[in-house]
């Protein structure tokens, strides 16, 4: 990564604005924090900066607010989980930015930790407001970025407060940047994709900037059912992108002539509706029912697909194989999830619902990384500039 991160730049008592992403699900019936990975992610940059003797500032967002104070998304809940694994006292502000913030800031000691609260009760901070950015630079020396996943937006957190004071990334966007810069760069070959999701139309973009880079493009998910169809197999009642139908032969027509071996599923599970208890079967490409859904890629296919990715030294996945939220259609994704876990390669996995799939089924620890950003991973896999990396000081040459 060409950008400076908390290495490069002076930290003892300055006080260290930290941008976290802590928007973590929490549980619709008690409240609690049903997932903690976002915050355990960005543990070793808070225990560095904590080591370091700073005035540690983190400041997030949770939920959509959509600029006004709802109780349920008040921060208080996460800093209590931080202080538990901290094991010391995080205390939570009652606001992000105005007097009492200040005060509280002005109150910190050398190596003392403080929570902001959500960011997005102000409207500003989405609409990236000058004012905004200047309020909550005024109460640090130092920025750091440690929320990929939030580094798509040029928010007021994210880009605006570069312009005030000096931003350098935390070890988690570092260790984003570097793993999804391997899936487009320097990558150890046989390399493969595999490529899920809904939609051609959310992909496309990704699909184009990685195909000239891979062996392997492993295709799943509901979004194979319009790559079926553009090769004149019936798909059933299943979702098809009528106007990506010439997208897809045209990309598979690109695979073919740079010597990329793209794969389709040789067989899918279909069901007659989208539930649970559901009647479902495995049915080869070529008999799926007239009136039945694909909801999964066969097991023929995750052996196929499987075979491949035993020959490679690297694997990128983006997007579940099928519905996986229903126990029947998880199989797919289940068998893709336990074949990389087992390769003796580089095995990154790209945000969002894989992200969340892969933690589980428990193999996250068994993946070379696991994105924490679902968005900004896909945007930075598209080749899209990221205004929160972009905004970070450039390592001096």
């Amino acid at each position: 990564m060409n950008k400076q991160t908390v290495r490069d730049i002076e930290l003892k008592g300055k006080r260290v604005l930290v941008r976290v992403d802590f928007n973590v699900p929490l549980d619709p019936q008690t409240k609690a924090i049903s997932d903690d990975s976002r915050i355990r992610a960005a543990l070793p940059t808070i225990k560095y900066l904590l080591d370091k003797k700073s005035k540690v500032i983190l400041c997030s967002h949770l939920g959509r607010p959509n600029g006004k104070v709802i109780e349920d998304m008040r921060l208080a809940p996460v800093a209590k989980r931080l202080s538990e694994l901290l094991k010391r006292p995080v205390p939570c502000t009652r606001d992000c930015i105005g007097p009492e913030v200040e005060e509280a800031v002005s109150k910190m000691k050398k190596g003392d930790i403080l929570m902001l609260e959500n960011l997005r009760f102000h409207a500003e901070e989405e609409k990236n407001d000058p004012a905004f950015a200047r309020a909550l630079a005024k109460l640090a020396d130092v920025y750091v970025n440690d929320a990929f996943g939030t580094a798509h937006r040029a928010h007021a957190s994210t880009e605006g407060v570069t312009k005030y004071l000096p931003a350098v990334a935390g070890f988690l966007m570092e260790k984003e940047i570097d793993y999804l810069g391997k899936a487009l760069a320097g990558a150890a070959h046989p390399f493969a994709a595999i490529i899920g999701g809904a939609k051609v139309s959310d992909k496309m973009a990704l699909l184009d900037n990685i195909l000239g880079k891979v062996d392997y493009l492993l295709i799943g998910g509901g979004m194979c059912c319009t790559f079926l169809k553009s090769q004149n197999y019936g798909v059933g009642k299943s979702q098809v992108e009528e106007d990506k139908l010439s997208v897809a032969r045209d990309l598979m027509g690109k695979a073919a002539k740079t010597g990329v071996e793209l794969v389709l599923p040789e067989d899918v599970v279909v069901a007659d509706k989208f539930a649970t208890g559901a009647q479902y079967k495995t049915a080869p490409i070529n008999s799926i029912p007239s009136d039945w859904y694909v909801m999964d890629i066969g097991p023929r296919t995750v052996k196929n697909f499987s075979d491949r990715l035993r020959k490679c030294q690297t694997a990128f996945w983006n997007g579940t194989m099928g519905v996986f939220e229903y126990k029947e259609f998880r199989a797919g994704t289940e068998g893709i999830a336990k074949q990389l876990a087992s390769l003796k390669a580089t095995t990154i996995t790209g945000g969002g619902s894989t992200a969340e799939a892969v933690m589980e089924l428990g193999l996250e620890k068994k993946m070379s990384h696991v994105s924490t950003g679902g968005g900004a991973a896909l945007e930075f896999l598209e080749g899209k500039t990221l205004p929160g990396v972009a905004a970070l000081l450039d390592k001096k040459t």
